[in-house]
């Protein structure tokens, strides 16, 4: 199910009302819900994985041409991510959005809307939390051997030394525990 989206030159005047109505920042969920005050394609909500992606789309499609006519005309720094988005005031030596950056460009062509469909867009899904479940992973193995990041493969090793030494069987440690100890070095440093 897909239904059809507005064009996006019809949402800057509406994303700029909610800019201005959050000067101290707002996040990508709470200015969706902003726009779904006024604007009916927002307002609706739906589990389908397809229109979320493209509600999210336009929304940094709009905000990175926003972007870019702001620091044009020298008028404001739009911050732009998925936890904060926020309008600074202008200053001259601000990051330059002349440096290349693949996020900026991926939401500014506008085909990466029209041309992605459901699959892909599960398929992002996918890749996201696995993603995440492998960072989940890696914390969970850095906590087992006493760590934190960020750390260097050669600290980590120097620790599972430490750990063997002190839990192996043949000195009185726990088979069970040296177990785990191999796993966790198996998901740090994998073979």
């Amino acid at each position: 199910m897909s239904i059809q989206y507005p064009a996006p030159e019809t949402l800057l005047e509406p994303i700029q009302q909610v800019l201005g109505n959050h000067p101290n920042g707002i996040s990508e969920y709470e200015f969706l819900q902003a726009l779904g005050q006024n604007l009916s394609y927002f307002s609706t909500s739906s589990p389908d994985s397809l229109i979320l992606f493209q509600r999210h789309f336009l929304l940094f499609h709009c905000l990175y041409q926003l972007q870019a006519d702001y620091y044009q005309a020298k008028t404001g720094i739009l911050q732009i991510s998925a936890l904060e988005i926020r309008l600074w005031p202008y200053r001259s030596g601000a990051s330059k959005l002349s440096q290349a950056d693949a996020v900026r460009e991926y939401y500014r062509d506008i085909t990466n809307l029209e041309t992605t469909d459901s699959t892909q867009v599960d398929d992002l899904l996918g890749k996201f939390w696995m993603a995440l479940a492998r960072h989940d992973s890696r914390a969970d193995a850095l906590a087992l051997l006493e760590l934190n990041d960020p750390i260097d493969d050669a600290a980590i090793r120097q620790r599972y030394r430490e750990l063997v030494m002190r839990h192996h069987p043949d000195r009185g440690g726990d088979h069970a525990t040296l177990q785990q100890i191999n796993a966790a070095l198996a998901k740090l440093l994998p073979k």
